[in-house]
């Protein structure tokens, strides 16, 4: 397969042998984190923005994922606090809209805000417990590898009831972030399954399925949207395996199916 075919058009199917074990992405793969947001947002923000129709917290919403700053990931690269990036990415937004008032002291109100918000709104996507109920059913073991700290993490899981999901790596597990290949790596030792045996689903291409395909395991993108996969962004960049796309977590339960599910390690 050449570069641009793995990069551009995913393989439909994993056909590499049976699956031992599934591991997840949390933000946007189990946990509808966009939703939650922009109910923090509205709630965080409704003083300073008290005119603000459903659409302009849409747009608020939209620029303030977008991050075009990567505080985000400038934040898991170790340069920001948690709470810092949080209130960097709304002072953008807030820049953008031309309202002066976004002060030190609206900043740190915000960020307590949005805290405070955010959980209340806090809910897996509608697919993800009946994919867990047939991985158990399976026997198959799962869990989770995430590009934020463990407890912050365990605590969402466990607020969209999501607390049977055991394993959990986050950034401060191995002091790494994906897509180094030891979180992937570590995600598989405690499920006690050979990477090749696993597969990974999230929903960002290059970190999740490239990512975890470079590591040694089952790339899968969660591609919820309907969005074209990018262009790889380095030369350098050669997955180990196969990436597969779907949809949604549905269409997991077909790719398994197609594996025999009782082998695991």
């Amino acid at each position: 397969m050449t570069d641009n075919a793995l990069y551009n058009t995913p393989a439909p199917s994993l056909s590499l042998g049976p699956v031992g074990g599934v591991l997840f992405d949390i933000d946007e793969t189990l946990v509808d984190l966009y939703a939650a947001m922009k109910a923090a947002m509205e709630a965080a923000g409704a003083e300073l923005l008290p005119a603000n129709t459903a659409q302009d917290w849409d747009a608020f919403a939209a620029t303030y994922m977008a991050d075009t700053h990567r505080y985000y990931d400038r934040y898991v690269a170790g340069e920001f606090t948690f709470a810092r990036q949080r209130g960097l990415r709304a002072r953008a937004v807030f820049d953008q809209l031309g309202f002066q008032g976004f002060d030190d002291v609206a900043e740190q109100r915000w960020i307590a805000d949005f805290e405070v918000a955010q959980p209340l709104s806090i809910a897996a996507f509608k697919d993800v417990v009946p994919v867990l109920d047939a991985l158990d059913a399976a026997g198959i073991p799962y869990g989770c590898v995430s590009n934020n700290v463990h407890d912050y993490q365990r605590a969402k899981l466990d607020t969209a009831g999501l607390a049977r999901i055991e394993v959990l790596v986050g950034i401060d597990t191995l002091d790494a972030a994906k897509p180094a290949p030891q979180v992937f790596l570590e995600g598989c030792r405690q499920l006690g399954t050979h990477p090749g045996q696993t597969m990974y689903v999230g929903d960002n291409y290059l970190i999740d399925a490239v990512g975890s395909a470079q590591a040694g395991l089952r790339g899968v993108w969660l591609n919820r949207d309907g969005a074209q996969a990018p262009g790889f962004l380095d030369g350098s960049l050669e997955a180990m395996g196969e990436v597969a796309e779907i949809a949604n977590l549905f269409e997991l339960t077909l790719l398994l199916a197609l594996e025999p599910l009782q082998a695991r390690l």
